[in-house]
């Protein structure tokens, strides 16, 4: 059974949004294992910091049905799509990975090249699956998160939604 992962963000009730969207991805999905919760400046914008983690599921659905659901979920958070790609938003859900699968077809991209280009997505996602392999480059998302450039870094770690 594929292994998802989904990146998870919002810097709008970021504190209402962030649980409530877990609670229905559960109901998707079943069990979920998440990441610790990042707060995060926002990149390419001014505006609130963002929260930011991964969420890990089992599924044997079909990619497109997945990403079919996020995009509700989104939507039943407020979410309206169509906007600035770098905005503030109620709630982001992006399947990033799933399984070795690898994928672009129009919009749908897996894996998402932002794992690479964003720490927001890369160290939580190098927190929870650290031994696992990108399935384009073959390196462990540790090693990937240990070599990335930090002299920029604007997130850390944050309890605010425990």
């Amino acid at each position: 059974m594929p292994i998802g992962h989904i990146s998870i963000g919002s810097n709008i009730k970021k504190e209402k949004n962030i649980p409530s969207c877990l609670i229905a991805l559960e109901k998707e999905f079943g069990t979920l294992k998440t990441s610790s919760t990042y707060e995060t400046e926002p990149v390419g914008f001014t505006g609130a910091n963002f929260f930011n983690l991964i969420a890990v599921f089992n599924s044997e659905l079909p990619v497109k049905t997945i990403g079919k659901t996020l995009k509700r979920i989104e939507k039943e958070h407020g979410r309206v799509h169509g906007g600035n790609k770098f905005e503030a938003r109620t709630l982001d859900l992006d399947l990033i990975l799933y399984g070795n699968l690898i994928l672009s077809e129009g919009r749908l991209q897996i894996p998402r090249d932002e794992i690479t280009r964003y720490a927001f997505v890369l160290e939580p996602l190098a927190e929870i699956s650290p031994n696992l392999r990108h399935p384009e480059t073959n390196i462990e998302y540790a090693e990937l998160w240990e070599n990335f450039n930090k002299s920029n870094l604007r997130q850390q770690k944050t309890d605010a939604l425990d």
